[in-house]
Parts: structure tokens; C-alpha cells; sequence
């Protein structure tokens, strides 16, 4: 049983129930945090808000990043990330809907460790789920901060 955390940052709840249920039928679901908007991302990684007496020493594995978010968008998030000490080796995956060019441009020039456009088709979906699951869980090594 794999015990690392992933976060999910999505705002869509059509698009997070797809993306648990990929994960659970990948047989990849472990735990996965959900937050809805940038600014909650930043709080729950950093500590902050609601999230304030969270233990920040447990990093998640991964961070699932949408970048049309509420409050603050992802490329926002991922420049805060990438700025701070304590989250700036947390590896960040851009898993979003947007193809443009200027978006992959700019996630790579912040810090993006992968850039995965959500497939349209549910077995497509699943499919790249189950892959980045398998790589991001279990065959990377992660900084240990």
C-alpha cells in the first residue's frame, strides 16, 4: 500500500471526482487532499489559515496543479511555491485543460515538473492518470526536506 500523499488543487467538481475515480481505478488511491482554489493550496502547503496548526514537515509526493483557479490561479501558486524554502522541491505537475502554448511556456519557465493536458476521453484520462501515478508515487525520487 502506497502511503504518500497527493494534493489535488481543482476547482471543477466534475473534474475531481474523474480524477479520484482514475486514481481508484488505477489501484493508485492512496491519500489525496483535495483543495479548491489557489489560495487554499498555499495555505494547506504552507501551514496558513485553516491550515495552520497542519503539520508542514509532511510534504505531499506530488501536487496536481490546475491553472484556471478562484482567489489565485496556478501559475500564481506555482510562483509562491517556487519561492518559498519549503515548498520549492515539492514536485508540481500542471494538470490542466489548456493547450496555449504561453501556458506550458510560462509553467516550465516557473518551476513546473510536468505539463499533462486532462484528456477529453475517460479512458484517455485514466490512462494518463494511472501513468503519472506510477511515476510520481513510486519510480521518482523526491528531494527529502
Amino acid at each position: 500500500m502506497n502511503h504518500k500523499k497527493i494534493l489535488l488543487v481543482e476547482d471543477n467538481p466534475d473534474d475531481e471526482e474523474l480524477t479520484l475515480l482514475a486514481f481508484e481505478e488505477s489501484n493508485l488511491l492512496g491519500e489525496v487532499m483535495v483543495v479548491r482554489d489557489g489560495a487554499e493550496a498555499l495555505d494547506y502547503l504552507l501551514g496558513m489559515g485553516a491550515y495552520a496548526n497542519r503539520d508542514v514537515s509532511f510534504k505531499p509526493a506530488v501536487v496536481l496543479l490546475d491553472l484556471k483557479l478562484p482567489k489565485m490561479d496556478g501559475l500564481e501558486v506555482l510562483r509562491r511555491l517556487r519561492t518559498d524554502e519549503r515548498t520549492k522541491f515539492i514536485p508540481v505537475v500542471i494538470l490542466t485543460t489548456s493547450i496555449e502554448q504561453e501556458d506550458i511556456i510560462k509553467s516550465y519557465d516557473l518551476g513546473c515538473n510536468s505539463y499533462i493536458r486532462k484528456p477529453v476521453d475517460y479512458l484517455q484520462f485514466i490512462e494518463a492518470v494511472r501513468h503519472m501515478g506510477l511515476y510520481w508515487l513510486f519510480l521518482n525520487k523526491a528531494l527529502s526536506t
